[in-house]
């Protein structure tokens, strides 16, 4: 498979710990690049509050199975920090992998 993998990951920060998680986001995003992720976006929910998405490429199948790993668990010094922030802790973040359709 040559096409780069679009991930989606979602979830809902606590209430009271928007400001934590918004200040963690400035070390999780830059650090998505040492695992080959391109194209990171973030985005905050229009209409339901505390409901965040981030959006990036990832090369391959076993690039993704890897990210969903350290993304899910608390393997990960930096990214298993989620887990206080989270609702229901890390194992609530949701990680999908998509291949781009195309009409021809």
């Amino acid at each position: 498979m040559n096409d780069k993998l679009q991930i989606f990951l979602e979830y809902k920060v606590k209430d009271d710990c928007t400001e934590q998680y918004e200040a963690l986001m400035k070390e999780i995003l830059p650090a998505l690049k040492n695992y080959e992720a391109t194209d990171v976006d973030w985005y905050e929910a229009a209409d339901q509050k505390n409901l965040y998405v981030e959006m990036f490429q990832l090369p391959t199948m076993s690039h993704y199975h890897g990210m969903k790993k350290m993304r899910c668990t608390l393997e990960h010094q930096l990214f298993s920090k989620l887990d206080s922030v989270v609702v229901g802790g890390i194992e609530k973040v949701h990680c999908w992998a998509f291949i781009q359709r195309k009409t021809e």
